[in-house]
């Protein structure tokens, strides 16, 4: 990347970062895991490791990203799939064992686990 040198080469890149942004989040998949101390201390970092895992084993592309604590310590380890044009749907309790039915389930057949969902937000 070029070095920036001033006011209008910044404007630009924070604009190009908008539409990447943009774009990414209407057209693929995020998995946020909820990485507080409570998830962490649940096993968030191994199911974090068992998804990125299973994702790469099932070469399939998604944005995964962690978020701190939402208030439902009881649920750790959490895990948000949103994808583009789809219900939002939080799962709890998802160990590393569980992964490969997530990916496989959600992801690929397009049916959430519908026993491990925390709850749903619908596409507006």
């Amino acid at each position: 990347m070029a070095k920036l040198t001033s006011l209008p080469d910044l404007t630009r890149v924070r604009e190009q970062a908008r539409q990447d942004l943009k774009t990414r989040s209407r057209t693929g998949t995020t998995i946020a895991i909820g990485m507080g101390t409570c998830g962490v201390a649940a096993g968030a970092r191994e199911t974090m490791q068992a998804i990125e895992q299973e994702l790469a084993r099932r070469q399939i592309d998604a944005n995964i990203t962690t978020v701190g604590c939402i208030g439902m310590c009881v649920k750790e380890p959490l895990v948000d799939v949103q994808q583009a044009g789809r219900s939002h749907v939080l799962y709890g309790n998802i160990k590393p064992d569980m992964v490969p039915r997530l990916i496989a389930d959600h992801l690929v057949k397009g049916q959430p686990v519908n026993q491990w969902v925390v709850c749903r937000i619908p596409v507006e």
